[in-house]
């Protein structure tokens, strides 16, 4: 099951130290800081906030963005004891190499207490005999999180018979700007599920900023995504027998990389949602329907896989041909294809290399070729067909299938019976080498997307 945390304490604790700052807080913990230098004594920052606005995200982390300052939690059982207050507070002081300010969090201690209005008097009055006492030597400043505002004034109104303790009246802490909410979501996410995105488990752009303009804060937008990802994930049982591969030939290394750059190509070229999208046009974005595509491609596990043309020229010379002799050691080199591999499903990531096709007279060779085939298309769609089949594998090409809302043509159709994804519908992208440019590539992944969404029944006819 993936996991998109939404408290503090959930979140992993490598990426804890990834949470951006509040500005606003950190401004008025150094304007704290500067008072305690010049006037000695602690200081006391009582802050109000929704629930799930980051406010323990903000106060926890606070020592990350100002390494001077070192953040403790105050346990609820010292809360309320003076004593105990003290003793934990000399602690840390020591443990902690003396730091320049000690931050000490009081998280929301209110709920857990059936007298709540008697205790910002208590707590308050403890704070101002330690202000009076040895600990006008240690800086500290303490903060309490509440989500009331009526609890929040209860505080400020027992410091005054000490105001000097109090760093500001009525503050309350505003999360991250909404704009930025589905940037964060996303990265929380990926982290937490091995760089996974949203949009494998079926919330794309659309959905995500729906789901922010219907919540009040960051953690209500995450509550809220929480059950649509959780569906999604169980209905993930129900999986198409087809296994989509559109199949891109490059002449240079350049080509390589940019058919690459638009796939997880580790683990196995699947498509990369977040980079075809980003590299959509505005129009596009607005018109395109992506819950459909973005279905079909999860629907199909759709791959876009580049190979070198040296690695089929010497196979696909003489397509007119029937009778033409395919040569051992060049099936075995392509036999080798990161291709082959996955639809033989011999594929391990943990193997990976990325293709290198290297300027030698081979190449040269096998570009001067390609751009004479690409004319050719269906042509050289019968002779990888037949390419499968000398390695042993049922290829047929030219293959019409038909569901009940739509057909599609494969170029080329291998049937692996044996297989999870029993039918493969590998699409020839052959395009000469000056097509092969981010605009054709995006635009031959829409098309697709358009085709096969079109034939699960994701998207209508017209």
């Amino acid at each position: 099951m993936p996991r998109l945390p939404s408290r503090y304490e959930d979140l992993d604790e490598t990426f804890r130290g990834r949470l951006r700052p509040n500005s606003i807080l950190l401004d008025v913990v150094k304007k704290a800081y500067a008072g305690i230098k010049v006037s000695g004594g602690i200081r006391f920052l009582p802050i109000y906030g929704q629930s799930g606005c980051g406010k323990s995200c903000a106060t926890l982390e606070l020592s990350t963005h100002l390494p001077e300052c070192k953040v403790i939690k105050l346990p609820r059982e010292a809360v309320q004891n003076h004593r105990s207050i003290e003793k934990l507070i000399s602690f840390e002081h020591e443990r902690l190499g003396s730091p320049n300010l000690l931050i000490t969090v009081v998280d929301q201690y209110e709920e857990q207490v059936v007298q709540r209005t008697e205790l910002p008097s208590q707590f308050v009055e403890a704070l101002s005999l330690l202000d009076r006492g040895p600990f006008r030597n240690l800086p500290t400043l303490f903060l309490w999180l509440t989500t009331s505002r009526e609890f929040r004034d209860l505080l400020i109104v027992a410091t005054r018979r000490n105001s000097r303790i109090l760093v500001e009246p009525d503050f309350e802490l505003q999360g991250p700007p909404k704009e930025d909410w589905p940037d964060i979501i996303e990265e929380t996410f990926r982290f937490h599920n091995s760089d996974k995105p949203l949009a494998n488990y079926g919330i794309i752009a659309e959905d995500l900023g729906r789901t922010v303009i219907d919540s009040d804060t960051l953690g209500t937008t995450i509550e809220n995504l929480a059950p649509q990802i959780a569906e999604f994930d169980e209905n993930l049982q129900d999986l198409s027998e087809y296994l989509v591969i559109m199949l891109w030939p490059c002449t240079d290394a350049h080509r390589v990389t940019l058919i690459s750059s638009f796939t997880d190509a580790q683990n196995g070229y699947r498509l990369d949602w977040d980079k075809w999208y980003r590299e959509l046009s505005r129009d596009d974005r607005a018109r395109l329907p992506f819950k459909a595509f973005n279905r079909a491609r999860l629907y199909f596990d759709m791959r876009l896989i580049p190979i070198a043309a040296a690695d089929l020229h010497p196979l696909c010379l003489e397509l007119d041909n029937d009778a033409f002799t395919l040569q051992n050691s060049y099936l075995e080199i392509f036999s080798r294809t990161h291709l082959f591999s996955i639809i033989n499903e011999s594929w391990n990531p943990d193997r990976f290399t990325a293709l290198r096709v290297l300027e030698s007279n081979r190449s040269r060779n096998a570009k001067e070729w390609y751009e004479n085939v690409t004319t050719e298309p269906t042509k050289l769609g019968k002779r990888i067909a037949r390419i499968f089949r000398e390695l042993g594998m049922n290829a047929r090409h030219e293959v019409s299938i038909t569901s009940p809302s739509s057909q599609v043509r494969a170029d080329v159709f291998v049937d692996r019976p044996v297989h999870s994804k029993s039918k493969v519908i590998l699409e020839l992208k052959a395009f000469n080498t000056n097509n092969t440019n981010p605009s054709r590539i995006r635009s031959a992944i829409r098309i697709t997307f358009r085709r096969h969404a079109r034939f699960a029944g994701f998207l209508e006819v017209h």
